[in-house]
């Protein structure tokens, strides 16, 4: 009787392993089902917002930037028929109006990303940079060591690219920063990319998180990099990402 007791219990215990098992099997399962659709989601979202730079810059560049060619060159033309009296005014706005296609083309070319894509990551840092100090928005800096930028997935410079430009975004728009530098280390096997400016910081507390961090951070996942910042009020910003080359 003890022995059939015995079979019995070690039958229901044996049942319960069983079970419990395909249980935490299933309850797995419905975890890389969610982090996958979570994973498309984003991919999908990431892609809409893309193609809508991209679109914005093609009609920045074919619309907009055609009116103003337009503008340069009547004034151009009109340039040798204004009067003396009014001529210094008119030279400051032709060159103004010059100076506002060239800022626009260059506006364009960053939002489009097949053009990132063919610059590459470096070469499309730097003309952000450039761009900043051109206009004295803020002193900008940006070095560069060890291996180039041929990432294995070329997709992933287009979003690390858009990173550094949420985190520029953020600066000039909030962070009443005067520096920015930007250094980014190629080594074999990861990208280390370190942000920094000296603006107004924030409090992690009590900062609300909108857009553009949350952008940075679902960038960071999709392409699987380990996201780093700090801040303090009145210390400034520092952004930190490791990004392994991905096959």
């Amino acid at each position: 009787m003890i022995g059939i007791l015995l079979v019995v219990c070690t039958l229901i215990i044996l049942f319960f392993m069983v079970f419990q098992k395909r249980k935490n099997l299933l309850i797995l399962d419905k975890i890389r089902q969610q982090k996958a659709f979570e994973a498309e989601l984003t991919n999908a979202q990431i892609e809409i917002q893309e193609q809508t730079l991209k679109n914005i810059g093609q009609e920045l560049h074919d619309n907009v930037g055609q009116i103003l060619s337009v503008a340069n060159m009547n004034m151009s033309v009109l340039n040798t028929k204004v009067p003396d009296d009014i001529k210094e005014s008119f030279t400051e706005t032709k060159n103004a109006v010059k100076q506002g296609l060239t800022e626009l083309r260059l506006l364009s070319k960053t939002l489009n990303s097949d053009v990132i894509l063919n610059r590459g990551f470096v070469q499309s840092v730097n003309s952000e940079v450039e761009r900043l100090n051109k206009l004295k928005l803020l002193n900008a800096s940006f070095c560069t060591t060890g291996f180039s930028d041929q990432f294995n997935q070329p997709k992933d410079g287009i979003l690390l690219f858009r990173i550094v430009q949420e985190f520029i975004s953020n600066t000039v728009k909030y962070g009443k920063a005067s520096n920015l530098s930007i250094t980014a280390d190629f080594s074999e096997s990861t990208l280390q990319l370190v942000l920094q400016d000296d603006g107004i910081g924030f409090d992690h507390k009590t900062i609300e998180q909108g857009s553009g961090l949350i952008n940075i951070k679902s960038r960071s996942e999709l392409i699987q990099a380990e996201l780093n910042y700090s801040s303090k009020i009145g210390e400034g910003v520092l952004l930190s990402l490791t990004y392994p080359y991905r096959t």
